[in-house]
């Protein structure tokens, strides 16, 4: 039967600092004792939450961006409106059932020459990834 193996915190509206507060009781739900940091990497503090995933076919690797929708972006999310968002990679370890936030991978859309720019999905062509097993 499916278990719950492990978790991750890659951001969303309950960041601490942000517009949402949450109660106690809220966070004792959820296992949490506080409101949670955004997460960093790279020294970029990553904006909104995630969005997208894409598993690497060989399920070592789980990517994720953040932007879901430019109007809800800028609702829920205007800091990234104005910064960018970021793509991110998660290294799963199918041995030990954990995932963790890979600290030397972020593509930062903040910074492209044009941006900033969200990001939506991202596909891999060739195919290393869970959305190009049809191809």
């Amino acid at each position: 039967a499916p278990r719950l193996a492990s978790r991750l915190w890659l951001g969303g509206s309950i960041a601490a600092g942000g517009a949402v507060g949450v109660s106690m009781e809220a966070l004792a739900s959820l296992g949490l004792t506080e409101q949670p940091p955004a997460p960093v990497v790279q020294g970029v503090k990553v904006q909104g939450g995630p969005q997208m995933l894409q598993l690497s076919l060989d399920g070592t690797r789980l990517y994720v961006t953040n932007s879901l929708l430019s109007p809800w972006d800028g609702q829920f999310y205007p800091d990234m409106v104005a910064k960018g968002g970021q793509l991110l990679q998660v290294d799963v370890d199918l041995q030990q059932g954990r995932m963790s936030l890979n600290p030397n991978f972020i593509i930062d859309f903040g910074a492209e020459p044009d941006g900033p720019v969200l990001a939506h999905e991202c596909r891999y062509p060739g195919g290393d990834c869970s959305s190009d097993i049809w191809l």
